[in-house]
């Protein structure tokens, strides 16, 4: 048995490193996809603490679950735990959420203290399963927590998940955590009003929750009218109506109108949960299911991590399915929605999702193989005069990938040598050609301890300019290049601002900056922080090409088209900022994007490399959401967002498009 010295406190680490790093990255720390993590004790606790030595397993668990995915979400945390089979009168349902600097830490230190506070003098109690499931908080056999990066509102508490509507019914109580945006929040609160509704405010986590929470109630009235006239009574009816609820079919309903990607996780105050998949699959979700417990996660090596499963042993969600967790713990996929034409999001794949899924690993490294040809062309195939480098840390694998390009393209140079050697015993010179190979060095390494702790722009600015160190004498000045791989160069102007002026500091000849995303050129509305063109630093090349060559005349017919198709049915909207592209190649706008970024201090010729569309679907075929890429959105809304920030931005409006 576990005493109050091995509780869930101790999986804490002593010295947490702070999550409010420095913001200030070479991709400048793009806000995205929150984290989720559901999990179903499907034992009671009396078996975890015989078998683990701690009743706390399932605290224990949710805690690794959410800081192996801390990756998806720093502005905040929140849990919810359900106890099933409670009596009345007795607490079910217990939440915590924070926006502390370190949310996970501070959750639970918080159920630590909570426990320990209900056990006040008897420490035995926290050994104590029966005395755990009915008095302490948090230790319920349902789980779920949220890990939030806010692309929408403030960064208060208020605005972090699980989100909760409370009734005296268990089976209409019911809290809600996501990864997701809806792009017709204005439609579906018109909706909510249509219905009689008056909900608190118009986002699209409180539409959602009151959409779910109106088809639970009227699930719950038809249940109950359905037994009340086979006449049962209506205590009885209460379990009835809890062993017989119909998630799918109430999700059908809700989900109806929504546009937008979406992973939702769901759980009932009688037990029952269920996550939800968007039909084409945007956002993803994977999940683990044994005869001990149930769990669903973002990002599939958590589950590999927590629980020594083999990758082979999770599955994933289903686009336009939900998996339902009964309360007696039967799990099965069923589809709410039509699927459409899978577009799994791309850039889970270049930089969210963390590296260590063998998939994205592999993806990730294709990506930086797929880059040397461009690069090659870049330095005039002078690897002897090149060094390889990567900021930030993100970016790694791709830049494993390029390293191992340019090593097999330098062992097809090396072997042309050999066989064009004259003297085959000249050991000297076999010696010389077979030490050929890539330069790499630890050229700028990253000052974590640096705080923006200076609001007067200028000095901040200033101080952003030693974010990093340079490796002194790992160049030689004048006549190495220097060829730099990041994984996204979204608006550019930390780049600009200080990452080219630190690298100038070793005086290369020539600075290659290396993408291994695409240009970034449309909106997303799906979960990403990039919902302002005037944002995205390929938009303001194009657009500035635009100016040059067009005199800017085609912005305002743009402008005019991008007004008219917004007035059409959803549906029949067509993406119209397509056209601020189409004169030009990819070239033309990469050699634009570099005359914009470069500061006029440094000395080093200055280039970009980007990835290709063609490469980035050849290294990541599963996942063919490009939409921020090539303008080709997987709902309606998609094109919609794009026009109305286009929109937005001709007409100076500095504001979100959805």
């Amino acid at each position: 048995m576990q005493n109050h010295s091995t509780s869930v406190y101790n999986l804490l680490p002593a010295n947490s490193v702070p999550l409010h790093f420095f913001p200030y990255l070479m991709s400048e720390n793009i806000k995205h996809e929150c984290g989720i993590a559901l999990l179903r004790l499907l034992k009671p606790l009396q078996y975890y603490a015989e078998k683990y030595d701690t009743p706390l397993y399932g605290l224990n668990k949710l805690y690794l679950l959410m800081e192996k995915q801390h990756n998806r979400g720093q502005d905040g945390a929140g849990i919810i735990t359900v106890k099933t089979d409670t009596e009345p009168g007795m607490k079910y349902m217990h939440r915590y959420r924070t926006i502390a600097p370190q949310p996970i830490k501070d959750i639970f230190d918080h159920i630590h203290r909570r426990i320990i506070e209900h056990a006040g003098r008897k420490p035995e109690r926290l050994s104590d399963t029966r005395w755990l499931k009915q008095y302490a908080p948090y230790t319920g056999e349902l789980l779920l927590g949220h890990l939030r990066y806010g692309t929408f509102g403030r960064n208060s508490v208020d605005y972090c998940h699980p989100v909760q509507r409370q009734n005296n019914w268990k089976t209409r109580t019911l809290a809600l955590a996501g990864n997701f945006n809806l792009t017709n929040v204005e439609d579906l609160f018109k909706l909510l009003v249509d219905l009689g509704q008056h909900p608190k405010e118009k986002s699209d986590t409180v539409t959602i929750l009151e959409k779910i929470g109106h088809f639970v109630d009227e699930q719950v009235e038809e249940l109950f009218h359905h037994y009340k006239n086979l006449g049962h009574g209506k205590k009885e009816i209460s379990y009835l109506i809890a062993d017989n609820m119909n998630i799918p079919k109430l999700l059908t309903r809700s989900a109806k109108d929504w546009d937008g990607g979406y992973v939702i996780a769901g759980v009932l105050g009688h037990g029952d949960a269920f996550v939800m998949r968007d039909p084409a699959g945007i956002r993803p979700a994977w999940y683990y299911h044994n005869d001990e417990v149930a769990v669903v996660t973002s990002e599939r090596p958590v589950i590999q991590t927590t629980f020594n499963v083999d990758i082979t042993e999770i599955e994933e969600i289903k686009p336009g399915h939900v998996l339902v967790i009964k309360k007696d713990g039967i799990a099965g996929q069923h589809q709410f929605k039509e699927p459409v034409e899978r577009k799994s999001c791309s850039f889970e794949r270049i930089y969210f999702s963390r590296g260590s899924d063998i998939d994205i690993y592999n993806e990730r490294k294709k990506l930086g193989q797929l880059l040397a040809p461009s690069v090659l062309m870049a330095v005039d195939h002078d690897l002897k005069n090149t060094v390889f480098a990567y900021i930030p840390n993100t970016a790694e694998t791709a830049f494993l990938g390029l390293v191992k390009s340019m090593e097999d393209y330098l062992n097809d140079v090396k072997k042309k040598k050999i066989l064009e050697m004259k003297d085959k015993n000249d050991e000297s010179r076999l010696s010389d050609i077979l030490n050929i190979r890539p330069r790499v060095e630890k050229v700028a390494i990253k000052d974590a301890k640096l705080r923006t702790f200076i609001t007067n722009d200028v000095h901040r600015d200033e101080l952003v300019e030693h974010v990093y160190d340079v490796t002194y004498g790992t160049i030689n000045p004048g006549k190495d290049n220097l060829v730099v791989v990041d994984d996204s160069i979204v608006r550019g102007t930390t780049l600009k601002q200080s990452i080219i002026k630190i690298l100038d500091r070793l005086h290369p000849k020539k600075i290659v900056i290396v993408s291994s995303a695409p240009q970034i050129r449309y909106p997303d509305c799906y979960g990403i922080d990039m919902a302002k063109l005037g944002d995205l630093i390929a938009f303001r090349a194009a657009v500035s090409l635009l100016k040059e060559r067009f005199t800017g005349h085609l912005l305002d017919e743009i402008l005019e088209k991008a007004i008219a198709e917004n007035r059409k049915p959803r549906n029949e909207i067509i993406n119209v900022v397509k056209e601020v592209y189409r004169p030009f190649s990819a070239d033309d706008i990469s050699v634009k994007i570099a005359s914009l970024l470069r500061p006029e201090s440094i000395n080093a010729e200055f280039i970009i490399v980007y990835q290709s569309i063609e490469n980035l679907h050849a290294a990541c075929p599963g996942h063919t959401g490009d939409w921020y890429f090539t303008g080709d959105y997987p709902t309606p809304g998609g094109n919609k967002v794009a026009n109305r920030s286009f929109i937005n931005f001709m007409q100076g409006k500095n504001v979100r498009a959805y």
